[in-house]
């Protein structure tokens, strides 16, 4: 699994929700469905034992799913001010990131990021390159399901510094400034160290997991 960092209990998880998903979404009869049902709950059942999680949450997260079963894909930006990266502030565990979040389905990636970088941080960017593609499971805080991230590289066009209902606060940071309090389920330090050397090498190649 190359760098993979995901402990075996949640990919077992994983593959079971997934596959409970999947094979619920094309179960012809309702007595199969109940099958997949259950092991959706096993699945669930398995992360709140080894994280201590409650249930309910985790269950809920996994019976919303529908369909066939894929990666799911998020977008993060790196923007650049006087040799400064723009970070965020989460309220939700007080850690610091890159501005960023899900892909919405009818976006364009850059779309998607341009628009989170708005409503997180208050300023207009243009995304103007790809950094690399990313597999959470590199991480050492992997998530509950398979994540893709993308990174791009953006220029700021308007606004200004402001914090939203998502982020208490928003900086700028020398790379010898990045605060140490990271947000563990959305930010890795290698991204960071991408992102400034995206900025300072034009031909730095996309880097892919």
């Amino acid at each position: 699994m190359g760098n993979n960092l995901t402990p075996q209990w949640l990919l077992w998880a994983r593959e079971i929700q997934a596959l409970a998903q999947t094979s619920r979404f094309y179960a012809p009869d309702e007595f199969q469905r109940q099958r997949y049902v259950r092991l959706t709950e096993i699945a669930a059942e398995i992360v709140a034992a080894y994280t201590n999680l409650p249930l309910e949450p985790i269950l809920q997260a996994y019976e919303t799913q529908d369909g066939y079963a894929t990666p799911k894909v998020g977008v993060r930006a790196t923007v650049i001010q006087d040799d400064k990266l723009l970070m965020a502030r989460e309220r939700d565990d007080g850690g610091w990131t890159l501005p960023g979040g899900w892909a919405d389905v009818g976006d364009m990636p850059s779309e998607a990021v341009e628009r989170e970088v708005w409503e997180e941080t208050g300023f207009q960017v243009k995304a103007s390159r790809l950094i690399g593609v990313y597999d959470a499971n590199c991480s050492p805080h992997p998530a509950p399901f398979q994540l893709y991230r993308l990174l791009f590289l953006c220029e700021i066009t308007g606004g200004e510094a402001r914090p939203s209902n998502e982020t208490s606060e928003v900086s700028f940071f020398g790379r010898d400034e990045i605060p140490f309090e990271l947000s563990p389920s959305r930010m890795e330090t290698r991204y960071i160290d991408a992102a400034f050397d995206a900025f300072n090498k034009p031909d730095e190649p996309v880097h892919f997991d």
